[in-house]
């Protein structure tokens, strides 16, 4: 199973200008070598076939006839291959030459797009030798003795996918072709452009694809001119770029003096999960669809391709990103920046409504309480107001090591916050004693009391102060349920609700490296470096954490890896345990950011192990989710009951256990 990936490849052969024998075939070898790849769809720059630049050539009759004999070898070239090509050549419709792309599929010409915004300003002269879409309404026309579906509105169907076509000027139209192609149905759009290149004018077009890419929920594919057209005035740098929702998955390399190829794969399961899911893309097909029949406008027109079967196993090439919550390379400092805007802002919220005179918050010495402590601070900053008025409570219990107590205190102490330690350890014997329970038996009871007793001192603390309890809990614990109910499960507003696991350790090292002093850099470094654990059980002999929450649950960037791919994408197990081998395992690498946050690497029984842990916990720990406290939204991913998550606490996780199975 291939789970929705479509291979695609956007090409930029070597060109001779007005040289057509010489064009097809560099566009024929391009095309094999495609195919030999498994590519399903490939796409090649505006009128390839005579060159963009052959100006007033265009009106000799030579040229025209070599380009449709140009055609004539493609359909036989192709006569075998199952692979779809899709060509640009100036073609005579009527009276009328039109800039058009043809789609050629195993001999055969599957359709005919034409050009519909044709651009006549500055350097560009198209009016002078082509004519618009709209100035014609033929629907058939006769090519390389073969009566042909024309038309700026078709839509080609292959077995896995629907894709539509428009051309370089088309795409910097106000309402580009595109966007009326994607609400009738196309998952993939491809352009055959020409663009030539200007100071800047690079940044823009990227720009521009992504933003259509991401309005369309739709992969888009773009080959433009390279080396080979002429400069007498202008020069073409030579583009080929791949789209998938907006996001840039390989691209060429500009200016090069050889031909170009690239391939990826768009994942069309994917943008069609995003389409169902954004409300506002269907009530735009639903609106299209009545305007079209209003407005008697012309409907499109389905073309069925043939089956594309690659003789071999697909093999994805893609990058897939193993940390897919974590910001990388130049952007990581502004998501960051960002990420505690959002929290302190929602954090100053609550503050400033409630008229807390104080904020109350159990400190671990672990990562998460970390991070919210460092929250709760900045909020504290922002309001212009002490930082004496954050209460940080420590409460040593019977797994408490050296290591987590010092780092919670020594944090506490550089940060300036007010410094309470409440041991609950005598509480919690008394409460054994009072239910019954035998202390040197650690099981949950034993777990969950003491868990429990120091929920009940941090609510107890603010009610003393006229303060409120910051919870400190992230998402991916609410995720797997790894929190006692009704203990670090409850507070009173949860910071660190939308904040998966991987995520916080960035943040955390990100404050240490950019705005604390070296006290506070020391300490947090150290708490980064911490097993990740509750701390319920007695430590080891030697005073080291006994209790690891990733030897219990699994690792976290497995568990936010299945997270995302989960509940962002909506993706079934078996399509994530796909991708997760992709990630883990045969991609290689060193460092994710700049942060030097290395990348785990498992074999595919691991993964297979927690990705059933995951799934399983996910469904049985639903009800704890259901009556979350109020937190704010930070990324694209959230539990809340009352946004983004509502699913019934008794739901069955069969199915997608027997996915795995």
């Amino acid at each position: 199973m291939n789970y929705g990936f479509v291979k695609v490849a956007s090409a930029i052969p070597s060109l001779k200008v007005a040289d057509c024998t010489y064009n097809i075939q560099q566009i024929e070898s391009l095309i094999v070598q495609a195919e030999g790849k498994g590519v399903e769809i490939i796409v090649f720059p505006e009128l390839c076939i005579s060159g963009y630049t052959c100006g007033d050539l265009f009106g000799q009759q030579l040229l025209l006839e070599k380009c449709e004999e140009s055609l004539f070898k493609l359909l036989d070239f192709t006569r075998s291959l199952q692979i779809i090509s899709i060509v640009g050549m100036p073609i005579m419709v009527g009276s009328l030459l039109m800039n058009c792309a043809v789609v050629v599929q195993g001999g055969k010409i599957l359709g005919v797009v034409p050009k519909t915004f044709l651009p006549n300003y500055k350097e560009f002269y198209e009016h002078r030798w082509f004519a618009p879409s709209t100035a014609t309404d033929a629907t058939q026309i006769h090519l390389c003795a073969q009566s042909v579906t024309f038309g700026r509105n078709l839509l080609f169907h292959t077995q896995k996918t629907c894709f539509g076509i428009e051309i370089c000027e088309d795409l910097w139209a106000p309402m580009p072709p595109s966007g009326e192609l994607a609400l009738k149905g196309a998952e993939i759009i491809f352009n055959l452009s020409a663009s030539n290149e200007l100071i800047g004018k690079n940044q823009y077009l990227l720009s521009l694809i992504s933003q259509q890419s991401a309005r369309c929920i739709a992969g888009y594919v773009y080959s433009s001119c390279g080396f080979g057209e002429s400069t007498q005035d202008v020069v073409f740098a030579g583009n080929a770029l791949i789209y998938e929702n907006g996001t840039l998955i390989a691209r060429s390399k500009r200016f090069c003096l050889e031909e170009q190829m690239v391939i990826s794969e768009i994942d069309t399961e994917r943008l069609l999960t995003e389409r169902r899911h954004n409300t506002t893309f269907g009530e735009n097909v639903r609106l299209n669809s009545q305007q079209s029949i209003t407005n008697s406008q012309p409907s499109t027109t389905d073309i069925q391709c043939q089956t594309v079967n690659p003789a071999y196993d697909f093999e994805l090439t893609r990058w897939i990103n193993p940390h897919p919550f974590v910001p990388g390379g130049n952007a990581l400092n502004e998501r960051c920046e960002e990420i505690f805007s959002i929290q302190t802002s929602a954090l100053a919220k609550r503050i400033v409504h409630t008229g807390a005179r104080s904020i109350v918050i159990g400190i671990s010495g672990g990562l998460d309480s970390t991070l919210a402590l460092l929250v709760c601070v900045k909020t504290m900053d922002l309001l212009q107001r002490p930082r004496k008025e954050v209460i940080g409570i420590t409460m040593p219990g019977f797994g408490t090591t050296d290591r987590t107590y010092q780092n919670a205190m020594s944090l506490m102490k550089s940060l300036d916050i007010t410094i309470k330690e409440i041991s609950i350890k005598e509480a919690c014997i008394r409460h054994f004693l009072d239910i019954g329970h035998d202390i040197n038996n650690h099981d949950v009871t034993y777990e969950n009391c003491q868990a429990r007793e120091r929920t009940q001192i941090l609510m107890d603390v603010a009610n003393q102060c006229n303060g409120f309890v910051i919870g400190t809990g992230d998402l991916s614990e609410l995720a797997l349920g790894w929190c006692t109910y009704n203990a670090d499960h409850m507070s009173m507003y949860g910071v660190n609700c939308s904040i998966p696991k991987t995520l916080v350790k960035y943040l955390v090292k990100w404050v240490a490296l950019t705005s604390v002093d070296k006290d506070s850099k020391e300490t947090l470094l150290d708490i980064i470096e911490t097993p990740i654990s509750p701390e319920l059980i007695p430590a080891n002999l030697d005073g080291t954490i006994q209790q690891k929450t990733e030897d219990l649950v699994g690792p976290y960037e497995l568990h936010d890896f299945f997270l995302y791919n989960f509940l962002r994408l909506g993706f079934r197990p078996a399509k994530i345990l796909y991708l997760a081998k992709q990630a883990f395992i045969k991609q290689t690498y060193t460092e994710d950011t700049e942060l030097g946050m290395e990348i785990g690497t498992y074999d595919e029984e691991t993964i297979l192990k927690w990705l059933k842990t995951f799934c399983r916990r996910f469904f049985s720990q639903q009800f704890k989710r259901s009556c979350l406290p109020d937190g704010p939204k930070v990324g694209s991913v959230s539990l809340s009951p009352r946004g983004d998550w509502r699913m019934p606490s008794d739901a069955s996780s069969s199915d997608w256990q027997a996915d795995l199975d």
